[in-house]
């Protein structure tokens, strides 16, 4: 990632809740034709998260602290804020001064640009702006929340607006896809949620992955735009996975091995 800090685009996308197991089956299945052109012929790295819920995940990521492959061997990281004592920073990280990747990057003449999701990223509340008060730029709404059934396209748009307002400056686009958190319910079925009542369906694994398969579909337009401004650098990767059931764990914010393992990819051109 260092080479490209200054000469390249940089999108980083958080398929918010997304277990490994799911996401590799799908792939296995054929049925993620558009993210399988980016990754390689095994399908998505298996990786651990450094957190179990969407708040904690993220504060390490910016930060520098991705999934770490699941191999037990010192891995370097890719981007980290500089402290000392550090045993993961390398020859090829990129190390920075300030707290978090989106701030570093706007210090070098980035935009930086949050596309929000699920609730930790609602301004509404106060919680909900730490994490978009680290960029230039922000955006959430209701349409683009775990409630909307179209928030994959909502989310794209969002996307591809903001970044072409900048064709002559470098731009850092976060995205964090809410589809596959909860409810997901309606992703399996053809009645649609109300916002006034969300979880009339009941979510299962069979839901969870169909979502992933709408983002896909929302893929191939997003990364065409940013094929169009030149080069890129993009990752791709859940932040926690979640429960249904197994060995009576439901949800999230738990140590199970379903929440802890994620999948992973990163690409260039």
């Amino acid at each position: 990632m260092l080479n490209h800090i200054g000469r390249s685009d940089i999108l980083m996308m958080t398929l918010d809740t997304l277990r490994f197991d799911v996401a590799q089956s799908l792939f296995e299945q054929e049925r993620l034709p558009n993210l399988s052109r980016y990754l390689p012929a095994d399908g998505w790295q298996r990786r651990h998260s450094p957190a179990t819920f969407t708040y904690a995940a993220h504060h390490a990521f910016f930060a520098g602290f991705l999934p770490t492959p699941i191999d037990p061997e010192p891995h370097q990281r890719l981007f980290a804020s500089e402290f000392g004592g550090s045993d993961t920073t390398g020859p090829q990280t990129f190390v920075f001064p300030e707290a978090t990747l989106p701030q570093s990057l706007s210090r070098l003449g980035y935009r930086t640009i949050c596309v929000g999701g699920t609730g930790f990223f609602n301004p509404d509340n106060a919680l909900g702006r730490v994490l978009p008060d680290l960029f230039d730029e922000a955006h959430w709404s209701e349409s683009m929340s775990v409630v909307d059934q179209d928030s994959p396209a909502h989310q794209v748009d969002c996307a591809i607006e903001s970044t072409e307002r900048y064709p002559d400056k470098r731009v850092f686009c976060f995205i964090n896809f809410s589809a596959i958190h909860q409810p997901n319910w309606f992703y399996a079925c053809n009645e649609r949620p109300h916002n006034d009542s969300p979880q009339k369906g009941r979510d299962t694994l069979i839901s969870h992955g169909e979502a992933l398969v709408v983002i896909d579909r929302e893929i191939p337009r997003l990364l065409e735009c940013f094929r169009r401004r030149g080069s890129l650098f993009a990752l791709l990767f859940s932040d926690h996975g979640t429960a249904y059931g197994e060995e009576g764990y439901w949800g999230h914010r738990l140590a199970h091995r379903v929440v802890w393992e994620v999948p992973y990819a990163d690409f260039q051109w």
